[in-house]
């Protein structure tokens, strides 16, 4: 069982460094046509929110426009986890364990 010890031990390590990457990433997305804007950081924690004043009178349609904006954020820390998931996972054997990820 050495090989799965072994295996194990670099999924341990991938999972720090993909750690290591969310901590410093940062997405930004917007709705409305940029009359939202938001940041989010790779632990899909809110950091910002821009809204520009012409909305402010239309409460509904801020609260879509919001909503957007911090659901497509959350999608672009996903697809930015999933990316670097898969190029820290290039050089293990992952294919020989279905279901693992």
């Amino acid at each position: 069982m050495p090989d799965l010890q072994k295996m194990f031990g670099q999924v341990k390590q991938m999972q720090e460094q993909l750690q290591q990457k969310l901590e410093k990433l940062t997405v930004e997305a917007s709705a409305g046509g940029g009359m939202v804007t938001v940041k989010m950081n790779g632990q899909k924690q809110l950091l910002e929110v821009r809204i520009d004043p012409e909305i402010l009178n239309d409460r509904e349609m801020l609260q879509d426009l919001v909503a957007a904006a911090v659901n497509e954020a959350a999608r672009k820390v996903d697809a930015a986890m999933q990316a670097e998931l898969g190029q820290l996972a290039g050089g293990l054997a992952l294919g020989k364990f279905p279901g693992l990820f």
